[in-house]
């Protein structure tokens, strides 16, 4: 996994989505942004609580976390309904809005099967190195979810809404599952 910064000090760590909905105000949308114990591949490991005080302190400000396109803060495509932790993860559901023209694009990309990764940012709060040398992440100040291209965690994965894919839906998840392992290969190889 590539952790990096950008300007405003924030790090990602990135996931895939999980299943989408039509409905009325746009397309739904849920998975897992961060799952819990598992370390991705920039050797990190978010420990369970890790953004419980975050979203505590954003409940109390009545403010959310951003949806965003590929992490650019200029291009919120949606809302997230629901961010809450749970005994695997970071859990959220929301809605991506198509009355956007972002928002439509991403939910063109999603339901094709090009898009299905999830990337959160966040500050480090807390951490502390483990044993092995991984950082664990013990207290995160979570700002963004982002819907993005290359996932890190490929165990979690987006179902477009539909029936059966087609054969232009099937060849490009197979597609995106080749550059994905062929990253993967060159991210062990690094």
């Amino acid at each position: 996994m590539g952790d990096y910064h950008t300007d405003f000090g924030l790090e990602h760590k990135f996931v895939k989505l999980g299943q989408t909905v039509q409905t009325d105000e746009g397309i739904q949308i849920d998975g897992y942004a961060s799952y819990f114990e598992q370390v991705d591949n920039g050797g990190d490991v978010v420990a369970p609580g890790a953004y419980a005080v975050s979203l505590a302190d954003l409940r109390a400000k009545g403010r959310g976390v951003k949806m965003l396109w590929q992490h650019d803060p200029a291009q919120p495509i949606g809302i997230w309904d629901e961010v809450r932790e749970d005994k695997k993860g970071l859990y959220v559901k929301g809605r991506i809005l198509t009355d956007v023209e972002k928002g439509r694009e991403a939910a063109a990309l999603i339901e094709a099967g090009a898009i299905d990764g999830l990337s959160i940012g966040y500050r480090t709060k807390k951490s502390t190195k483990t044993q092995t040398g991984q950082r664990r992440l013990t207290e995160l100040e979570l700002w963004e979810v982002s819907l993005v291209t290359f996932p890190m965690l490929p165990t979690a994965r987006v179902g477009a809404k539909g029936d059966t894919p087609d054969a232009d839906e099937t060849l490009l998840r197979e597609l995106a599952a080749s550059i994905e392992d062929a990253r993967h290969m060159l991210a062990r190889k690094a």
